[in-house]
């Protein structure tokens, strides 16, 4: 194992340029897709791509890792990356549709990698420092807040004539600095071949019917999802109520806050209060957001609302990760965390996709009660997680697991 301080700024530093490549493509997608498209209905159909790439990456990504080991797979990927940002540039400068869906595509497909970051600064520190290496590189993503969107306006108008060629461009920018950043990790042997020494790794469906993984991916995966329907849904909600874009700009900024600056403190307070714990006040936070965003829609409800629900992203997220950890044994992570990930980034994928058209239906009041239910089912399960914990041979399975 090696020092917390070793390889997680690393991975802080990457992180911040993977999402800051995200927000960057959020910010300006549908605009560009809307000018190059002939069906207009199809503006969005990029950035849908771009989720649809992770989630179906995320399996044979966290494989592949297994058999090279994860930094020349995330530095491999980072091709990926920068080749999707190159044929996004070229597909705007040549005003192609399809070649445009395609480079996002690709960048998506990094993301599918990019998403274990966490798991591979948590799986090179000791167990008692898990919680804070998953919660410092989730730090990164607090400067993407600010780098994505500015650099996709300063760049915008860089290649004449095509206007966000040049926001496209930054990203290639963007994926040569990830490179290098990577180059520097050491990363502990945990290939297929260094594992032979340990016991035969379990069988897939005994790990995920233990109730700490079920509990760890329901947290997660939900939490995730309320998080992109009520954020993809907030633009169109404040438009709908004559708010001016730079409100809506200013309340999605301090989302974004809300995710990513948690992760300053959300490790130790995991480590003092313990995971179920944060895991609690993460559903409270997101019942709280239903209800401000319920209460009115005024420029300060959709605010507090919005804080509230990055924070309690993070506390579900940053906690079922570090909750999942508890579950697999190192020559039986490369499927645990496929499986993580892939439920997680469907789910994500599928608020994504759904949240104009659930807007547009049934309108902003409905779409907030609409996850009221899904709120409860992380309330249920964490309730589930402490009564099974309490018996006696729950307990000394986890202990042996632990001892393995």
């Amino acid at each position: 194992m090696t020092s917390l301080w070793r390889n997680t700024p690393l991975f802080a530093i990457s992180q911040g340029l993977m999402v800051s490549a995200i927000s960057l493509i959020v910010t300006c997608s549908a605009l560009v897709g809307q000018a190059l498209a002939t069906d207009k209905s199809l503006a969005t159909l990029p950035i849908a791509v771009m989720f649809i790439s992770t989630m179906l990456v995320s399996i044979p990504a966290s494989f592949l890792m297994a058999k090279i080991g994860r930094k020349r797979g995330f530095m491999l990927a980072t091709l990926l990356g920068f080749s999707g940002g190159a044929l996004s540039t070229y597909a705007i400068i040549h005003q192609n549709f399809w070649f445009f869906v395609v480079g996002i595509g690709l960048i998506g497909m990094f993301n599918g990698f990019g998403n274990y970051f966490r798991f591979a600064a948590a799986d090179s520190v000791e167990k008692n420092l898990k919680s804070q290496a998953i919660s410092f590189v989730l730090v990164g993503g607090l400067a993407a807040a600010f780098i994505g969107p500015n650099l996709a306006n300063l760049a915008k108008d860089v290649i004449a004539n095509a206007e966000f060629a040049g926001s496209y461009a930054a990203t290639m920018v963007l994926y040569i600095l990830l490179f290098l950043t990577l180059s520097f990790l050491k990363l502990p042997d945990k290939s297929e071949e260094a594992l032979e020494h340990l016991a035969p790794a379990r069988p897939l469906k005994e790990i995920i019917s233990q109730p700490i993984f079920i509990v760890a991916v329901i947290c997660a995966m939900l939490g995730y999802g309320v998080m992109s329907l009520v954020m993809t849904a907030t633009p169109l909600a404040m438009h709908h109520h004559a708010h001016a874009f730079a409100d809506t700009s200013f309340v999605i900024q301090w989302h974004l806050l809300g995710m990513f600056a948690p992760s300053f403190f959300t490790g130790s307070l995991i480590r003092a209060l313990g995971v179920k714990t944060i895991l609690w006040l993460g559903v409270l936070m997101g019942f709280a957001c239903v209800i401000i965003n319920l209460a009115g829609h005024s420029l300060w409800h959709y605010w507090a609302a919005l804080v509230l629900l990055g924070i309690s992203w993070n506390f579900l997220f940053v906690g079922g990760t570090t909750l999942l950890t508890e579950v697999y044994r190192p020559n039986e992570r490369a499927k645990t965390q496929a499986v993580n990930d892939f439920l997680i980034f469907s789910m994500v994928a599928i608020a994504s996709l759904s949240a104009g058209y659930l807007q547009h239906q049934f309108g902003w009041r409905m779409v907030n009660i609409g996850v009221l239910p899904v709120l409860a089912v992380i309330m249920l399960a964490l309730l589930w997680l402490g009564f099974t914990q309490r018996k006696p041979e729950t307990i000394r399975h986890e202990n042996s697991l632990s001892n393995s």
